[in-house]
């Protein structure tokens, strides 16, 4: 098949795949899209388990870049669930006709540099080899989904099933005997709904996790207009936050409080619902002690709502400070263990020992199940992109270069893979935010780049290596002034064996790398060659200050 041109490959249809289309069509770029899914949505297209529902209120997690889109669409929950996303997802694919610029049911396989051309050589699973000046990697943060390698997985004959690929048709467990492996969030929003179903469900638990009760309800009128009065200005104060959430923050120590105070707030946000229980107190991310006092709010939490004290002892996280592995929201989880057809089996010190045709053995007893249910995660932020044969300068592979761990500037490209751009990537804010602010920023960032360099008659944008080291330093720097580190988390790499052990997200917060991004670009794109034609020297164009002064 011959090769085709465009100017920018994107892969991946998810809410950062269908912004970029939307955007980069109304500059006038000609564009190929490509999608592994039949339909868009991304994230929200695979995880259709029940329970499935976003951490962040509905009225925040939308796109902003349309005011007609804000103002038409209503949300019916606090927090929606799967089914209500995907449907905002489609509606907006309809609505900006994006549809018909998108290439579904096709994978990637490879993205090489070309350097005598200066062009990214890209072919798909369908033989298809494009030429592109761009390509950008919109594939998401946790779309691999993570199956362990249990021995005898192979020998099991029941049904199994993951998270993070389920069924588009649905499962009825009804009557069924089912387990749950892994406790995370998606096992948490799974295992209250799963439970009501299935005639016993045996849960089993390597980790216990911290999760925060949603108080999820129906959206109010009234609530949803005050939003829809004032989104300029809510949207522009969400940028500009921490987290891409506006949340009321506590500026208070919980140390420099009485102890009946402590008590009082985390009980007010424990009602309140969702995340907001983690802004209670300005230090409990950077303090031990005054983590530990929400950590042990919490745990009493799980002691008086779990009926056997003993199962509430292993329901109760001991080993990490709160908040530094992905905080759950839940709705009845803790409850669900107050069940007759539920039981808890904690693994953490005897691991499953191997599957059987009939279920699986683990802590010296047999049991039987006739399906199981995998939550256990994804190869975040890296995983998705190491599936891509992505080669940069000199032949040099992604994955080689990320060995130790994945090196970006800005978390939007990395030095020796020219005009590769990535959405969310590793040491940007990205899965420690509010996404869709995130991607709106990163959508923007990149395609006003693209613009720039089309007005200024330049073919290549790389960071410099020097810019490269010294964010990759500054975001581990920030990260280990939290209490972050000290969680053995997926934020970590740590739920992927053999997975180098760095802190992948920046933690910095939403509005402080936002106003890094800014004035990166103010300052001529501070950190980045940008070169006007193939026949430049590599260092042509070079900045000689410091990448991240502005963030010290």
């Amino acid at each position: 098949m011959s090769e085709r041109n465009c100017d920018v490959v994107i892969v991946g249809a998810g809410f950062s795949g269908l912004y970029l289309l939307h955007r980069l069509r109304g500059l006038g770029f000609s564009i190929r899209m490509f999608e592994t899914g039949s339909d868009v949505g991304g994230t929200w297209y695979w995880n259709r388990y029940p329970g499935a529902r976003c951490d962040v209120e509905s009225m925040q997690y939308s796109y902003s870049f349309s005011e007609e889109l804000q103002q038409e669409w209503d949300w019916t929950e606090k927090f929606s669930a799967q089914p209500e996303i995907l449907k905002y997802a489609n509606h907006v694919a309809d609505r900006f006709d994006l549809r018909r610029g998108i290439e579904f049911d096709t994978n990637v396989v490879s993205a090489h540099f070309d350097e005598t051309t200066n062009h990214w050589a890209i072919e798909t699973d369908k033989g298809e080899k494009i030429s592109a000046r761009f390509c950008i990697m919109a594939t998401g943060c946790i779309s691999t989904a993570q199956i362990p390698d249990f021995p005898g997985l192979s020998d099991f004959k029941g049904a199994t099933y993951h998270t993070g690929a389920w069924p588009h048709e649905g499962v009825d467990f009804t009557g069924k005997r089912i387990a749950v492996i892994g406790a995370g969030s998606s096992g948490i929003q799974a295992i209250p709904v799963l439970a009501e179903e299935a005639a016993h469900l045996t849960v089993f638990q390597r980790t216990p996790n911290y999760s925060l009760p949603s108080q999820n309800a129906p959206m109010t009128p009234e609530y949803a207009q005050s939003w829809k009065d004032n989104y300029a200005a809510l949207r522009e104060e969400q940028r500009y936050t921490a987290k891409g959430n506006i949340r009321e923050l506590n500026n208070e120590s919980a140390l420099a409080v009485s102890e009946d105070r402590r008590a009082e707030m985390y009980e007010e946000r424990w009602q309140t619902g969702g995340a907001a229980f983690l802004s209670s107190f300005n230090d409990l991310l950077v303090n031990q002690r005054a983590n530990d006092s929400a950590a042990e709010f919490v745990r009493d939490k799980i002691r008086t709502t779990v009926k056997d004290p003993e199962t509430a002892e292993l329901l109760a996280a001991k080993d990490y400070p709160i908040g530094t592995k992905r905080i759950c929201i839940d709705s009845d989880y803790f409850e669900t263990y107050n069940r007759d057809n539920v039981r808890l089996v904690d693994v953490s010190d005897d691991p499953i020992e191997r599957m059987t045709p009939s279920g699986l053995v683990a802590k010296d007893e047999t049991f039987e199940f006739d399906a199981i249910v995998f939550a256990t995660g994804f190869d975040a932020m890296t995983g998705t992109l190491f599936k891509i044969d992505i080669q940069g300068r000199d032949g040099l592979t992604l994955r080689k270069k990320w060995d130790a761990g994945p090196r970006t500037y800005l978390g939007v490209m990395s030095e020796a893979f020219p005009n590769l751009f990535m959405i969310t990537g590793p040491g940007s804010p990205s899965v420690l935010s509010n996404m869709m602010v995130s991607i709106e920023q990163h959508v923007d960032w990149v395609t006003d780049s693209l613009v720039h360099l089309r007005a200024e008659g330049l073919d290549v944008m790389e960071p410099t290596r020097e810019a490269e080291d010294e964010w990759v330093e500054h975001v581990n720097v920030v990260a280990h002034k939290t209490l972050f580190p000290r969680a053995a988390s997926w934020y970590m790499g740590a739920n992927i064996p053999g997975k180098p052990r760095i802190f992948m997200p920046y933690i910095g917060g939403v509005g402080a790398y936002r106003r890094i991004c800014e004035e990166i670009v103010a300052d001529g794109y501070r950190g980045f060659r940008l070169q006007p034609d193939a026949g430049t020297s590599a260092d042509a164009a070079t900045s000689e200050n410091s990448a991240v002064a502005a963030a010290e």
